[in-house]
C-alpha cells in the first residue's frame, strides 16, 4: 500500500510541477515572448516542462524511452540557469564557466540516449555532481554582482533566482539519492512550484523581499503542520508523514500560483484603460467617451446626454458633481435628502456602479455598470483619471 501512495504521490507532484510551469510560461508569454530575459526564462521553464512530462509518461506507460527526456532536460539545466543569470546580470560569465557548464550538458545529454539504467549509479552521481556545480556556479555570479550596475527589480529578480537555486540543489541531491537518503519520492518538484511562485510574483512589485519570504514561511509551514495532523490521527509510518506534506504543500503552491496569476491578469486588464488614454490621438471629448466604450473594462458605458437629464435641477447636480466628479454607488456622497434623490435617480435610472462627469457645459454623464471595480483600488484611479482628462479636453474646447 505504501508502495502505491508511494508511485502516485510522485505522479501527483510531477502533474503539479507540470501544472505550475504551464502557468509560469502563460505568465512569461504574456508579458513579452521576445524580450530577451524572457526567452531565456522560457527556456530553463520548457526544459523543466520537458523533464516533468518525461516523469508522468513513464509513470503511465512504464516505457523506459521516456526517460529519454528525464535526462536531456536535467542535463541541460545547468546550462540554463547560466544563460538565464547572464541576461539578469547583464554580464558575460567566465570562459571557464562557461566551458565547464556547456562542456558537461554536451556530455550527460548525449548520454541520455542511452537510456537503460546500466550506466548507472555512475551517471546519476555524475549528473547529480554536475547540476549541483552548475547551480553552484550561476549562484556565485550572483553573490559577486555589482548592485549599482542593475535597477531595483533587476536586483529583485536576481535575489529570487538565487533563493530558486538554493531551494533546489538539496531538492535535486535528494533526488539523485532517493534510496541512499532514504526518501520515498523525488521532491525537486516542491522547488520547481516554489521557483514558479516567486516568478510568478516578480509582477506583483509592491512586494518585497519580507513579505515574499514570510508568505513562503506561512506556506510551508501551513503544509507542514496540517500534513503531520493527518499523520498523526491517520497514525502513518514516516513515509505517510511525507506524502501528506509534500501533497498538501504542492496543492498551496499550485492554487497559490494560479491565485497570483488571475490577479496579475486582472491588473493587466485594468492598465489596458490608461494604455488606451495614454495612445488616444483626439481632443473631441464626445469623441475621447465613445473611443472608451471599446474597452473591455468600460464596454457597455452608457452615454448620458443633457436632454436625458431634463426634470433634474441643475444647482444640485453641480453641487454634487463638483464635490464627487466620479460618483460610487457604493459610497455616494452626503449632501442633503434633494442630493440624495438626485443620486438614486441616476444610479437606478441608468443601472449603473459609477457616474461619471465626461463634460460640465454643455453636461455630459457616464454610467457604467461594474461592481468589480469597487474592490479594485486602481481600476477607480483610472476611472478619476478619465475624468479628469474629458473635464480638460472639454476645458480646452470652450477656450
Amino acid at each position: 500500500m505504501i508502495e502505491a501512495a508511494g508511485s502516485l504521490t510522485q505522479l501527483y507532484l510531477s502533474c503539479a510541477a507540470l501544472i505550475g510551469l504551464a502557468v509560469l510560461q502563460s505568465v512569461l508569454a504574456g508579458r513579452d515572448a521576445f524580450d530577451p530575459i524572457n526567452r531565456r526564462f522560457l527556456f530553463g521553464v520548457r526544459l523543466m516542462m520537458t523533464l516533468f512530462l518525461g516523469r508522468i509518461l513513464m509513470a503511465l506507460t512504464g516505457i523506459e524511452a521516456f526517460r529519454m527526456l528525464v535526462l536531456i532536460s536535467a542535463s541541460l539545466l545547468p546550462l540554463a540557469a547560466l544563460v538565464l543569470t547572464e541576461g539578469l546580470l547583464r554580464r558575460h560569465a567566465p570562459k571557464s564557466v562557461k566551458t565547464v557548464v556547456a562542456g558537461g550538458g554536451a556530455v550527460f545529454a548525449l548520454s541520455a540516449f542511452w537510456y537503460s539504467d546500466s550506466l548507472d549509479p555512475t551517471r546519476l552521481i555524475g549528473l547529480m555532481a554536475f547540476q549541483c556545480v552548475g547551480f553552484i556556479l550561476a549562484g556565485w555570479l550572483i553573490l559577486r554582482r555589482d548592485k549599482s550596475t542593475l535597477s531595483r527589480s533587476e536586483n529583485a529578480m536576481v535575489v529570487r533566482l538565487g533563493l530558486s537555486l538554493f531551494l533546489l540543489i538539496p531538492l535535486a541531491i535528494g533526488d539523485f539519492l532517493l534510496m541512499r537518503v532514504g526518501l520515498p519520492i523525488q521532491l525537486s518538484a516542491l522547488g520547481v512550484l516554489i521557483l514558479c511562485w516567486l516568478a510568478v510574483g516578480l509582477g506583483r512589485t509592491h512586494q518585497g523581499h519580507r513579505v515574499t519570504l514570510m508568505n513562503l514561511a506561512i506556506m510551508i509551514g501551513a503544509a507542514t503542520l496540517v500534513g503531520s495532523m493527518i499523520g498523526f490521527f491517520a497514525q502513518l509510518e514516516r513515509s505517510g508523514y511525507l506524502f501528506a506534506i509534500a501533497s498538501i504543500m504542492s496543492t498551496l503552491f499550485v492554487v497559490a500560483i494560479l491565485s497570483d496569476a488571475r490577479s496579475l491578469r486582472l491588473e493587466e486588464q485594468s492598465l489596458g484603460l490608461l494604455r488606451q488614454l495614454a495612445i488616444s490621438q483626439t481632443n473631441d471629448p464626445m469623441a475621447f467617451l465613445r473611443d472608451l466604450q471599446s474597452h473591455a473594462l468600460v464596454e457597455g458605458a452608457v452615454v448620458v446626454s443633457d436632454d436625458s437629464l431634463v426634470g433634474l435641477q441643475d444647482d444640485v447636480l453641480d453641487k454634487i458633481f463638483e464635490v464627487t466628479p466620479v460618483l460610487r454607488k457604493s459610497d455616494p456622497p452626503q449632501l442633503g435628502p434633494v442630493a440624495d434623490d438626485h443620486i438614486t435617480y441616476l444610479f437606478e435610472r441608468y443601472s449603473a456602479t459609477h457616474i461619471i462627469l465626461g463634460m460640465q457645459q454643455p453636461r455630459v454623464l457616464i454610467a457604467l455598470n461594474m461592481p468589480s471595480l469597487s474592490a479594485s483600488p486602481s481600476a477607480e484611479l483610472e476611472l478619476q483619471v478619465v475624468q479628469r482628462m474629458a473635464a480638460l479636453m472639454s476645458l480646452e474646447r470652450r477656450e
